[in-house]
């Protein structure tokens, strides 16, 4: 046996999320069920970090025990082959056996992107999230610029969100990027609480559009109390970009 680490990209639109359901397409079900047919056995892989349905990814990351000893690449084109034309594996290496693509991962990257204005088009629609009015950017910079560093993160996080054992996270990076019509808001953080990046995207948007001040992201934070942030930015536009391990 070998540990293998991948690396994923895959269009959201259309899965379920990561984790396998019954009577669901998602990323881990199309991923095991194409390599259960090279291993000849079933599989269980493990991500670095569950992303929810409608959201993509241009970097996830997942790792699994095999028996094959396929060199790396020829692995990668043999899932490539049997996989759905949404999800590709972009990269394969042979990692230490005690690797655990989420116990092992120091932290994440998100990208959120916004389209203002007009309609962005057919082919990024799926990608973005569209706000055909203006924004405030420099506001809505500054209320991001709030949440680098540590803090307890509970009012951003999903109502119906699972008990952890914290709500404590670090942001190394938050900020808001205008990029011609789109809006891009970036965060890198140790680890992420479930809608955690869109409702914080959510909240922005209200700072963007007048309905709250920059600074009263410091009070959402301090409340912990998630009727006090903005609503949940819909999936389609954020994306998972990197993970540090």
């Amino acid at each position: 046996m070998r540990v293998v680490k991948m690396t994923l990209a895959y269009e959201g639109t259309a899965f379920a999320g990561w984790q396998r359901q019954p009577d669901a397409r998602t990323v881990q079900d199309a991923l095991e069920q194409s390599l259960a047919i090279i291993e000849e056995r079933p599989v269980a892989i493990v991500a670095a970090g569950r992303t929810d349905a409608g959201v993509h990814a241009r970097a996830q990351v997942a790792s699994v025990a095999v028996r094959n000893r396929l060199p790396p690449r020829v692995l990668m084109r043999a899932l490539n082959v049997r996989l759905p034309h949404d999800l590709r594996v972009t990269g394969i290496e042979d990692v230490a056996p005690d690797f655990d693509a989420r116990r092992h991962a120091r932290g994440k990257v998100y990208h959120y992107t916004m389209a203002l204005g007009d309609d962005p088009g057919p082919f990024v629609r799926r990608l973005v999230w569209h706000i055909p009015h203006a924004l405030d950017v420099p506001a809505m910079a500054a209320a991001a610029s709030l949440l680098v560093g540590e803090h307890d993160f509970a009012a951003f996080r999903a109502a119906d969100a699972e008990v952890v054992r914290s709500t404590v996270r670090r942001a190394f990076v938050s900020r808001v990027d205008r990029e011609d019509e789109m809006l891009v808001y970036r965060i890198e953080a140790t680890a992420f609480l479930k809608h955690m990046v869109r409702n914080i995207v959510g909240t922005l948007v209200e700072v963007g559009s007048g309905v709250r001040p920059a600074n009263d992201l410091a009070a959402v934070l301090e409340s912990r109390d998630r009727g006090r942030a903005g609503p949940t930015a819909p999936p389609h536009g954020l994306c998972l970009v990197a993970v540090r391990y």
